[in-house]
C-alpha cells in the first residue's frame, strides 16, 4: 500500500493502567504506538481559557461544555500535530480506552486503496463510531473473520475514540483551529458534514472498553446535563435536523456522480 500509517494514543499523565492495557493489546496484534500526552482540563476555569467561545457553545449545544471536554479537544490537536510532524502518510489515533475487534492495520491496508480511488481528498475516517447513519458504501472487508464497510459518513458519527486522517485533513483541524465551541466529536460533525470527505467503517472494527469515563463535570455530574439552558432541547433538535438535512443533500450529490 502506498504511504505509512503512524499509530498515537492519547493517555492522560498518570493512566498507567490504561496504556498498559492498550499496549498488549496493540502489542497481540504486532502494533507499535507514540503516545500522545492527554491535556488534563478537569480543573479548568472555562472564564480563562482563552480559545473557548462560552456563547457560540450555549447557542450551539444548548449547554457550556466542561473542563474535560476542552481537554480532550485540545489532546486532539495536539495527537493531529504530532502525526504531521512525522513523515507517515496516514495518522491512526486511539484514545486510550478503546477495545480492537481486529487488526486494524491489516483493514487499513487493505480499505486505504479503496478510499483513496474514491476519494483522493479525503479528510478524516472514523473506525470507532457507535452509530452510522446517511452513508453510501465505498467497499466490504473481512479480516480475520470480522466484516465490515467502508461509507462516505455524510452524517459525520459521534465519538473519536478511534480516527485516521490524512495529511490534509489533519492540517485543516490544526490550521483551521479558532475558538472550541463543541465537544471534538460533535466539532468534526459539524466540520465534515458541511466539507464532506468524512468516512467511517460500519460495523465498526473499534469500541470502547467499560472503563469509567474521565469526561465529567468536576462536581461529578454527567456532562450532558452540566451547565444546560432552557433552550438546550430546542438547540438539539435544531443542530440534529440542520445536520442530517445537509447529510441528505450531500448523499443525493454523492450518488448522482456515482
Amino acid at each position: 500500500m502506498k504511504g505509512s500509517i503512524r499509530t498515537y494514543v492519547i493517555n492522560l499523565d498518570g493512566g498507567t493502567e490504561r496504556l498498559e492495557s492498550v499496549s498488549r493489546m496493540f502489542g497481540s496484534f504486532g502494533m507499535d504506538f507514540e503516545r500522545v500526552p492527554a491535556f488534563d482540563g478537569r480543573k479548568l476555569d472555562l472564564s480563562e481559557v482563552a480559545d473557548y467561545d462560552a456563547g457560540r457553545a450555549e447557542r450551539y449545544m444548548g449547554r457550556s461544555l466542561v473542563g474535560a471536554e476542552i481537554g480532550c479537544y485540545r489532546s486532539h490537536l495536539s495527537a493531529a500535530a504530532q502525526f504531521l510532524q512525522s513523515d507517515a502518510e496516514y495518522g491512526l489515533v486511539f484514545e486510550d480506552d478503546v477495545l480492537l475487534r481486529c487488526n486494524p492495520i491489516a483493514l487499513l491496508e487493505e480499505a486505504l486503496p479503496a478510499l483513496e480511488s474514491a476519494d483522493k481528498d479525503w479528510l478524516l475516517l472514523n473506525i470507532g463510531a457507535n452509530k452510522s447513519k446517511i452513508t453510501s458504501p465505498i467497499s466490504e472487508h473481512d479480516i480475520g473473520g470480522y466484516r465490515c464497510g467502508l461509507v462516505a459518513a455524510h452524517y459525520f458519527p459521534m465519538m473519536a475514540c478511534a480516527i485516521v486522517w490524512s495529511r490534509e485533513g489533519a492540517r485543516q483541524f490544526v490550521e483551521s483551529h479558532d475558538k472550541i465551541f463543541a465537544p471534538v466529536d460533535n466539532y468534526f460533525r459539524y466540520w465534515l458534514t458541511r466539507a464532506g470527505h468524512g468516512y467511517a467503517f460500519w460495523p465498526a472494527p473499534v469500541t470502547t472498553t467499560d472503563a469509567e469515563s474521565q469526561i465529567a463535570a468536576s462536581d461529578g455530574r454527567k456532562r450532558s446535563r452540566y451547565g444546560r439552558k432552557w433552550y438546550y432541547g430546542f438547540s438539539k433538535q435544531k443542530r440534529l435536523l440542520e445536520d442530517k438535512l445537509i447529510a441528505l443533500g450531500r448523499r443525493y450529490r454523492f450518488k448522482a456522480k456515482a
